[in-house]
Order: C-alpha cells, then sequence, then structure tokens
C-alpha cells in the first residue's frame, strides 16, 4: 500500500488504509463483517492469525473511496506482525469490549504503541463495542468517553451484533481522510468529533 493517498481526475481517490486493532477477542472481525457483508457472525470462530483484510467502496460527498480495512491479531504473539502494518495506515479503529474490562485497561497500552508505530498524522477513533450487552456491561460509556478525551481521540460505541454504528464508525474516518485529501483551501477543517456527535444525535437520543 502507497502511504499518500491521491485524488485522481476522476474526482475519486485512490485506497485507504484502515486498521481494526484491540485485544483479541473484542469483536473487530465481527465489526468488519458487518460493515463488508451487513452480517452478523455468531458464534465462537477462530481468531485471526496474523492479517486478514477486505476492500469496500463507499461514496462520500459523491467521491467513491476505497477502504482497504486490515484485520488484525489481537494476541501478544501476532504483535511484532501487527507492527509492520501501523506504518502504513490512514486510519485506526482502536477496539474494546463494553463487557470486558481488561480490553479497556489495555487501551492506554494500544495508544502507547500507536504513538510508537504509526505515522503522526494517523486517524484514531475508539469504539466501545458489544454496546448492545446491555446486561453484561462493565465499562460505562463514560469511562470510554473521558478515556478518549483524555487522549484528543473521537469516541464511539458500536455494535457488531445489531449494528449500532458500524456504518458511522468507518464513514467517520473515510470523510476524513477525504477532506484531508481534497480539501480547497478555503474550505473549513472537517471536525472528525462534532461530525461523529451530530450524526449519533441524529439516529436518536435513546442509547444504552
Amino acid at each position: 500500500l502507497m502511504r499518500s493517498i491521491n485524488s485522481s481526475t476522476a474526482g475519486d481517490f485512490s485506497l485507504a488504509g484502515v486498521m481494526l486493532v484491540g485485544d483479541s477477542g473484542v469483536g473487530k472481525t465481527c465489526l468488519l463483517v458487518r460493515f463488508k457483508d451487513g452480517a452478523f457472525l455468531a458464534g465462537s470462530f477462530i481468531s485471526t492469525v496474523g492479517i486478514d483484510f477486505r476492500n469496500k467502496v463507499m461514496t462520500i460527498d459523491a467521491v467513491k473511496v476505497k477502504l482497504q480495512i486490515w484485520d488484525t491479531a489481537g494476541q501478544e504473539r501476532f504483535r511484532s506482525v501487527t507492527h509492520a502494518y501501523y506504518r502504513d495506515a490512514h486510519a485506526l479503529l482502536l477496539l474494546y469490549d463494553v463487557t470486558n474490562k481488561a480490553s479497556f485497561d489495555n487501551i492506554r497500552a494500544w495508544l502507547t504503541e500507536i504513538h510508537e508505530y504509526a505515522q503522526q498524522d494517523v486517524v484514531v477513533m475508539l469504539l466501545g463495542n458489544k454496546a448492545d450487552s446491555t446486561h453484561d456491561r462493565l465499562v460505562k460509556r463514560e469511562e470510554g468517553e473521558k478515556l478518549a478525551k483524555e487522549f484528543g481521540v473521537p469516541f464511539m460505541e458500536t455494535s457488531a451484533k445489531s449494528g449500532l454504528n458500524v456504518e458511522l464508525a468507518f464513514t467517520a474516518v473515510a470523510k476524513e481522510l477525504k477532506h484531508r485529501t481534497m480539501k480547497e483551501p478555503d474550505e473549513p477543517k472537517f471536525q472528525l468529533q462534532e461530525y461523529v456527535d451530530k450524526e449519533m444525535r441524529t439516529v436518536g437520543c435513546c442509547r444504552s
């Protein structure tokens, strides 16, 4: 993957790499499958080994954006493989599982790793996944918001099972990348968190 995203004459722009990172079992593969195919992977399945990827073309403000989404293994033994891909990623979706406190506590370590290996201008978004699991929840939404604010990254809760905010997460980072690449000189800077907040309010106020 070329690091730079270049606009083409047709008004489309080339491949953007979006990387899914976080502990094993937080739902990275489920999130990717929900976004790519609109389906939920029920039951247990084999953990991702190393790196897997899928392509998806999105239309953002009448411009076609091709995302190459890398699904990474969360286990420690595959971490060196993951590190090699960080430097090429344009955006990182960092996931924890709201029913798994350890996966949330490990977010700081993931952010340190991102800071060390990824490009300085990489787009990072924090996602609290499995938000549909209201009875098993161990991490409050406010805790996710507070951590995201501390690190200055956008935040939302998602559910690969119900589809909550899955499309929005990928759309938001695609919009950010598109604006960075094709911004007119007098165009205001795209505010990722503002966009996310506005879109979530539009969907409805009743959120668990």
